[in-house]
This record gives C-alpha cells, structure tokens and sequence, in this order.
C-alpha cells in the first residue's frame, strides 16, 4: 500500500476512492466487530467495514501467510516482532493517527511518541490479568499473594491461560521479575520452575474466557488467572467475584491493537479511517463497558476513575508487568517451555 491519501470527509472518500476499494476487511478476533467500538467509522460510511475472525494469533498469521489478504489486523503486542520479521506489515503514518498524541505513552512506547522509531503496532485496547476469585468461599487473605497457586488447599481448584503470554507474565511476577524486556537465563528458569511447580494444582488451563466463567461459576475452580473482562462480565451476572490487582507480588497488563498489511486490498484511508474511529471518544466507553480499555488515554480517563475500577481497570499500587513486545527468541523459549510443562515435563 502506499500512503497517498489523508483522511477527509465521507463524502470526499465516497468520490474518490473506486469501487473495487469500498470495503475494508478487518481480521479480528470475535467480538470486535461490536458496531459500537468504531460507530463513527459506520455513521461517516453508511455501513461497517467486513470482519473476518480467526481463533489465535498463530492461526491468523499462517492465513495470512499462505496468501489471505487483510487491510488491518488485531493483534496483541507480543505477536508484533514476528509479524515484523515476516515483512507482511507495514508502519502507520503516526500523522494520520488523529488520537496520536493522546495516546496511554506506556503503552505505544516513548521512542515511538518520539519519532525515533516507526509505529508498526497501534494499541487501541488493553486490559489487566489478576486472580479471579469466588467471594463466599476464598477468603481475601488467601489471594494476597500470587501463591495461591502453590496452596495445597485449592489443589485441582486452580486455573490459568492457555497462553503463553499470560503464563510467563505471572511466572515473572510471582517469582519477582515486573519488567520482562530483558530477563536473564535465571530469572527465565525460576519462572519456568515456578509454572512447572503449579502444574499439578491446576484444573484446567482455560482457553478462553466463557470456559472459565463456567468453571469459576459452577464452582470446579475456586480462584484463576484471567483478563478483567471475566470478572466484569461475571459480576453482571451476579456471580459473587472478586478480582485480586493488589497481590503482593502485583499484576499484569495486556495489550492488542492494530497491524497496517502491506499490498491490502482495499484504499488506505479506510484503514485510518477505522482505526480513528476505534480510538475516538465515541469508543472509549463501549469499549470500558466491554472490559477493554482505549489506548487514547484521553477519552478513557474522561470517564472516571469509578467506571475504570468496575471494569478492572483502576489504579494499583503493585508492581505491574506490560506484556510489551519481547524478542522471537525469547517468545520461542517461553513457548517451547510451556509446552512441555502442559505435557507434564
């Protein structure tokens, strides 16, 4: 794609851009394709762009590879070097990113806000991963600490992620690392000792977040390691939950967003277009509703600290752990790692 657009009206668009380049495809994870987290994208076009769902991001990148073609795609930040490598996506244009200087500078990166280093990866939503737990039968002393895991009395009653990410980034915390950008083989092989060490207690690593809603509900897990839209989503429900951010140790904060495709299909003003829309004010509610926060630091903090702290998103006085971007090698290492813990080795 080459930059050769900037972003104007829908009537300016409509005019000039062919009829081959009218829609835009968005690979996604399901969900997001909720009309209310880029609205303004569908009242300046008359319609939403085409969503395509894939189920992780290995997946989505091996489609993509073999030949798919996407305008943008949702990823999360551990995923970006790789797909930085493979060479299928390109750098947004930071001036045609109208939220861009509002933008959470913990998450996109200060060289970035610098300009001395490209955007590859836009964040547009991020959430926090704590310990979900029931009220009436964990008691909160219990959950102070990230060793709950290790406790032999919820033996079988415990859960984290089937993922990755999610895995090591408690790993670190419980075993005293909150910044994972450059671990040392030691601090990797407690952490990594410390996942095989809980193994035995779990029940289940959950794969996504209705399976452990379920579990959690029915009362099979009694506490786990999951994203803040469990407990948002459960506490509507009226389920008796509680979400423990102040374990000593301290939390995690993921983050996604969005990948520009390099020879997409579509006009690259709809690609601008969308993410403008995905991060403008009109969003950021939808999204908290939804347990996601908006990367436009801006239009989320407008909202107030009490609808951030409902939607597990409020301030924490603990060491918090950024699942920013991390080298392939490292990735592969945790990866292969986990893997075989999950085997039972």
């Amino acid at each position: 794609m080459t930059k050769t657009f900037l972003l104007g009206s829908a009537a300016a668009l409509a005019l000039t851009l062919p009829a081959a380049a009218q829609e835009l495809t968005v690979f996604d994870y399901s969900g997001f394709e909720d009309p209310s987290f880029h609205q303004p994208y569908i009242d300046a076009r008359g319609a939403g762009p085409d969503f395509v769902f894939f189920g992780d991001e290995d997946e989505a990148f091996q489609r993509l590879l073999a030949g798919f073609q996407s305008d943008v795609t949702h990823i999360c930040a551990g995923s970006v070097p790789r797909w930085q490598a493979s060479g299928i996506i390109e750098p947004w244009d930071t001036d045609q990113i109208e939220a861009f200087e509002t933008l959470n500078a913990a998450l996109v990166g200060q060289d970035v806000l610098a300009g001395s280093e490209e955007l590859f990866f836009l964040p547009t939503d991020y959430g926090s991963t704590a310990v979900i737990y029931n009220t009436e039968t964990v008691p909160a002393e219990d959950v102070a600490s990230l060793e709950i895991f290790n406790n032999p009395a919820y033996a079988g009653r415990l859960s984290i992620p089937d993922n990755v990410d999610d895995a090591y980034a408690l790993a670190y915390l419980a075993t005293g690392v909150s910044d994972w950008s450059d671990v040392s083989d030691e601090q990797f092989e407690a952490a990594t000792d410390w996942l095989r060490g809980i193994h035995q207690n779990l029940r289940t690593y959950w794969t996504d977040p209705a399976e452990i809603s379920q579990l959690v509900g029915s009362g099979e897990v009694q506490a786990a390691w999951v994203w803040n839209e469990v407990p948002v989503a459960m506490a509507e429900e009226g389920f008796p939950v509680g979400f423990a951010r102040n374990t000593e140790e301290g939390t995690s904060v993921w983050l996604c967003g969005y990948v520009n495709m390099v020879d997409a299909p579509s006009d690259e003003a709809l690609a601008y277009q969308y993410v403008n829309a995905v991060l403008s004010e009109a969003s950021a509610g939808p999204l908290l509703d939804n347990g996601f926060g908006s990367a436009n630091d801006a239009a989320l903090q407008a909202l107030g600290a009490e609808a951030m702290e409902a939607a597990g998103l409020g301030e924490v006085d603990v060491p918090v752990l950024a699942q920013l971007p991390i080298s392939n090698e490292q990735r592969e290492r945790q990866a292969e790692a986990f893997e075989r813990i999950k085997a039972g080795f």
